[in-house]
């Protein structure tokens, strides 16, 4: 494969991760797309529940195996380096957009809020949790977590540069800016439905399980800073003064 070409496939890699979020944010949010987290074939709860939880889980491993670093060594013996992070991303992504089409609703209601002002300042809420996301990517490196610096290297014959440990912005105050702002949008509802607190507690618990797995291989690569910024700073929350 080419340079332009894998630049060209990081490129694509990249439109079809940016249709897998903004269909997120529509599926949760019931905004513009076709089909919601409570859209869809009606079938028997138990069925949806099994459905549900079998694709949130197909997206859980896809997500976190190959984000381990022994299973990057094997894949980039067959995945060219340069495209390894965006053909990550593309799996990634279309694993969502597949969860997003087969998806069965539980309609049940959990709760509702009819109040003007507390509907109102949850939908804010909600879009505060994904504005936290997609700016917390911007605050580390955008194109590096998406793939596209690495293709862009590669398309220049130039040798990435040695991964530096920084805590800019939000890293300053919570360990995980990007989680914290996908569990808020999660969560963040006016109505909660059977099927949208199912979504919301298991990949809220998928990403408790990934911060684990991701800790254990930053501790592995940074060594004592890391453990020092996991002493000082909270994981989700920011830590009080003075705790350990």
């Amino acid at each position: 494969m080419s340079h332009a070409a894998r630049l060209t496939y990081a490129l694509i890699c990249y439109a079809v991760f940016l249709l897998a979020f903004l269909y997120a944010v529509g599926f949760l949010g019931h905004v513009v797309v076709p089909k919601t987290v409570d859209d869809g074939l009606i079938v028997d709860p138990g069925l949806a529940v099994a459905v549900n939880v079998s694709l949130l889980t197909l997206f859980a491993l896809q997500h976190s195996v190959m984000a381990r670093p022994r299973f990057k060594v094997w894949w980039t013996r067959v995945v060219p380096q340069p495209i390894e992070r965006s053909t990550y991303v593309l799996l990634a992504s279309l694993a969502l957009l597949l969860l997003f089409w087969q998806w069965r609703p539980l309609p049940a209601i959990v709760w509702s809020v009819s109040e003007p002002v507390a509907a109102g300042l949850l939908m804010g809420l909600f879009w505060i949790g994904w504005l936290v996301v997609l700016a917390s990517t911007f605050m580390i490196s955008h194109l590096d977590l998406f793939g596209l610096k690495q293709a862009i290297q590669g398309w220049r014959s130039t040798k990435p540069g040695e991964a530096a440990f920084t805590t800019p912005l939000l890293y300053r105050y919570v360990r995980h800016p990007i989680y914290l702002g996908f569990v808020i949008a999660f969560w963040a509802t006016p109505t909660m439905t059977a099927g949208h607190l199912l979504f919301a507690a298991v990949a809220t618990a998928y990403i408790l399980v990934g911060i684990q797995l991701e800790e254990r291989d930053l501790v592995a690569f940074f060594g004592d800073r890391y453990r020092r910024y996991w002493r000082e700073v909270g994981m989700l929350l920011p830590r009080l003064r003075g705790a350990r």
